[in-house]
């Protein structure tokens, strides 16, 4: 696991198995595909540990930091890739997108939880669904939905962040801003320029 985390950060051009094991050091990439394809164990529970590490590490009242990020991905067979707009190349792409949530303090920051964003031309496929190992009752959920998921998860996970922050993509999303006004958590959300806000004075 040290080792692939070790060549998943290094500056290595193109991250297969073959060019990650020469990065660590390995002759063959066989160990680092039998962690990704063959070794059992629960994301969920690792997810936690980190979480809950984080926590301890980086210390209480600061900042759940909620982005998405695009992983350029060709073919059709890895879970939730297809054509769709990313940040990454600023275009659409071929690509995988994930949702992210970050927790810094001024000791530091770290990775804190992430769900996979799948496509309705995904979720509407079981049989594609199922040959990539999702489950069957993973449904459609907006990048939205998703971030709204990951806020609840951390802070009744106990994590101690004080506010939240998030760009225009959640910001403007009022399900969201509302979820953390329910939360009794501070945020600052950037929301587009075009935003139309209610109040006493009209709109």
């Amino acid at each position: 696991m040290r080792d692939y985390v070790r060549g998943l950060l290094a500056s290595v051009e193109r991250k297969n198995g073959w060019q990650l094991a020469d990065w660590v050091g390995h002759r063959a990439p066989a160990g680092l595909q039998h962690l990704l394809d063959g070794a059992r164990w629960d994301t969920d529970a690792v997810r936690d540990d980190v979480r809950d590490y984080a926590a301890e590490r980086l210390g209480p009242g600061r900042v759940l930091i909620i982005d998405d990020t695009g992983f350029i991905k060709k073919g059709t067979t890895s879970a939730g890739v297809g054509r769709q707009y990313t940040g990454t190349s600023g275009k659409i792409d071929d690509c995988q997108i994930g949702v992210f949530a970050a927790y810094a303090t001024r000791s530091g920051r770290a990775l804190v939880d992430r769900e996979l964003y799948l496509p309705k031309a995904w979720t509407s496929d079981r049989d594609r669904c199922r040959a990539a190992k999702i489950p069957d009752e993973r449904g459609f959920a907006a990048k939205g939905e998703l971030a709204r998921n990951i806020v609840r998860r951390c802070l009744a996970a106990g994590l101690p962040a004080t506010w939240v922050t998030a760009d225009e993509a959640y910001g403007q999303d009022w399900r969201f801003r509302r979820l953390l006004e329910q939360l009794d958590i501070g945020y600052v959300v950037a929301v587009p320029k075009s935003q139309q806000i209610k109040s006493l004075a009209g709109i």
